[in-house]
C-alpha cells in the first residue's frame, strides 16, 4: 500500500534518475518538445471566430465546458485542434468492439503483430470520417450559436478539412512520443490537454472562493486528492489465480517432466474509462439533439427544457434526470465491456495450449466457468467504484458549493493512469540500463 499511495514522489525520483542517462534524458525532451508543439497548435483558431461570443457560449454549456477540458482548451478558441484525438479514440473503441464479431477481423487478430498492424491502419482510415463529422457538427453548432461567422460551402469545407489535419497531426505526434519518447503518446496527449486547463480552473476557483467560498475550495482540493488515492488503488487493484505449468522437455535422449507455477492478475477495474466514454455519448445525446433544434439553457420551449434536464450542472431535483441514468449506465457499461475484453484474451485456451491449469480447477470447460465468476464478481467492485466517480461532480459540487471548478470523472482517471503507467515505463528503462550496467 505504501508503495500505492506515493506513486508521485516514485515519479518525481525516476525523472531525476533518468535526466541523468542521456538517452533517457534525449527521450524525455522529445517528450516534452512535442506537447508544447501540441499546445501553441491548441490555440490556432479557425477563421471567422468570435472570441467574445465563443467564450460565453461555453461558459452558459457546461457540457461543451467538458468536450473543451477534454480538447486541452482548443474547443474554447475553436482551433484546428478543437477535436483532440478523440475520433481516433472513438475509431479504436468500434475496432475493438467490432473485433469479436467480424471474421475476417478475428483472423487480422490472430496473426500476431502484422494482424495488429492492419487493424491499426484500419482504425486510422476510420478516424478520417468520424473525424469529419464530428467537425462539421461542432462548426455547425457554434455557426447556429453566432460563435462562427456564417461561411460558405467552400470555406465551410476548408474549415472541416483544417480540423481533420489538427486531428491527424495530433495522432501523429503522439506515436512519436510512443516511438521515440517515454509513455503512451495518445495517452500523453490527452493528459497534457487535461492538465493544461487545471491552472487556469483553479485561478478561477480561487476568485469565486474570495466571495465567501474559501472552506468551499478547500473542500474541493480535499476530495480531488481522496479520490485520486482510490483511483490509484481501483486502478492497481486485481486478484491474483494461482496457475500450474506442466510440460515435457526432450533432453540427453530423456523426455523430463518440468513444472512452475505463475498466476493470472485480473483486474478489478479491467474496463477503464471507456464505461464513461460510453455512458456520456448515451446521457447527453438527447440534450445534443435538443441543441440542434434550437434548445438553449436560457430559452423556452421544450427543446430548451430538454437541454437543461440534460445538462450535467442541472440543479435538483431536474438533475436527476442526467445522473441516475449516467450511473446506471456506467454500471452497465462496465460490466459489457469487461467482458468483451475478457472472452478477446480467451484465458482458459491459452492455458490449455500452454500447458498450464488452475489448481482444483479441471481444464476446459470448468476452468472457463471458473474465470466467468471470478470476473464477474470483481467487476462489481469496479463498476459500482466507475459509477461512484461518474457522479463525483454532482456530489462535488453540493458538498463544495463551487460551481467554476470541475472534478471530472474521466479526467482524473485518465490523469491518475498516464502518471501510473509513465512512472512504470520510466522505472523499467532504469532498472534495464542498471542491469545492462552492471553486466558490463
Amino acid at each position: 500500500m505504501a508503495q500505492k499511495t506515493a506513486f508521485v514522489p516514485r515519479l518525481i525520483r525516476a525523472m531525476i534518475d533518468a535526466f541523468s542517462l542521456p538517452d533517457l534524458r534525449k527521450r524525455l525532451l522529445i517528450t516534452f518538445g512535442i506537447l508544447i508543439a501540441f499546445r501553441f497548435l491548441a490555440h490556432v483558431p479557425v477563421p471567422g471566430v468570435d472570441a467574445s461570443v465563443l467564450k460565453s457560449y461555453m461558459d452558459n454549456n457546461p457540457l461543451w465546458g467538458m468536450v473543451n477540458l477534454f480538447s486541452g482548451g482548443a474547443l474554447r478558441n475553436f482551433s484546428v485542434a478543437a477535436m483532440g484525438v478523440y475520433p481516433y479514440i472513438t475509431a479504436s473503441i468500434v475496432m475493438t468492439l467490432m473485433t469479436p464479431v467480424i471474421p475476417a477481423l478475428q483472423r487480422l487478430a490472430e496473426e500476431g503483430e502484422s494482424g495488429r498492424n492492419k487493424i491499426n491502419r484500419i482504425t486510422h482510415y476510420l478516424m478520417i470520417p468520424l473525424a469529419g463529422l464530428s467537425g462539421y457538427a461542432q462548426l455547425t453548432l457554434l455557426r447556429n450559436a453566432g460563435a462562427v461567422a456564417n461561411t460558405e460551402l467552400l470555406s465551410t469545407v476548408a474549415i472541416v478539412l483544417s480540423m481533420v489535419a489538427g486531428t491527424m497531426l495530433l495522432v501523429w505526434l503522439g506515436e512519436q512520443i510512443t516511438q521515440y519518447g517515454i509513455g503512451n503518446g495518445i495517452s500523453i496527449i490527452i493528459f497534457a490537454g487535461i492538465v493544461a486547463q487545471i491552472p487556469q480552473q483553479f485561478g478561477e476557483g480561487i476568485m469565486e472562493g474570495q466571495q465567501g467560498l474559501i472552506i468551499g475550495v478547500i473542500a474541493f482540493i480535499a476530495i480531488t486528492l481522496a479520490t485520486a488515492y482510490l483511483v490509484v488503488i481501483f486502478t492497481e487493484a486485481h486478484r491474483r489465480i494461482p496457475v500450474q505449468y506442466a510440460k515435457s522437455v526432450y533432453k540427453g535422449g530423456r523426455m523430463y517432466r518440468q513444472s512452475g507455477s505463475s498466476y493470472i492478475p485480473m483486474r478489478v477495474n479491467t474496463a477503464g474509462m471507456i464505461p464513461l466514454i460510453f455512458s456520456m455519448a448515451v446521457v447527453t445525446f438527447p440534450g445534443i439533439i435538443a441543441t440542434w433544434a434550437g434548445g438553449s439553457q436560457t430559452g423556452e420551449g421544450f427543446a430548451s427544457i430538454v437541454v437543461r434536464w440534460f445538462s450535467p450542472s442541472a440543479p435538483m431535483p431536474e438533475g436527476l434526470v442526467y445522473w441516475i441514468p449516467y450511473f446506471l449506465l456506467v454500471v452497465m457499461f462496465a460490466f459489457f465491456y469487461t467482458m468483451v475484453m475478457f472472452q478477446q484474451q480467451d484465458l482458459p485456451g491459452v492455458l490449455q495450449r500452454q500447458g498450464g491449469f488452475i489448481p482444483g480447477i479441471r481444464p476446459g470447460k470448468q476452468t472457463s466457468s471458473y474465470l466467468n465468476g471470478v470476473i464477474l464478481r470483481i467487476t462489481w467492485a469496479g463498476a459500482l467504484f466507475l459509477a461512484l466517480v461518474a457522479i463525483l461532480p454532482l456530489l462535488t459540487r453540493t458538498v463544495t458549493n463551487i460551481t467554476v471548478l470541475q472534478l471530472s470523472s474521466s479526467g482524473m482517471l485518465i490523469v491518475v493512469g498516464v502518471v501510473l503507467d509513465t512512472m512504470k515505463q520510466i522505472e523499467a528503462q532504469l532498472a534495464m540500463r542498471r542491469y545492462e550496467g552492471f553486466i558490463n
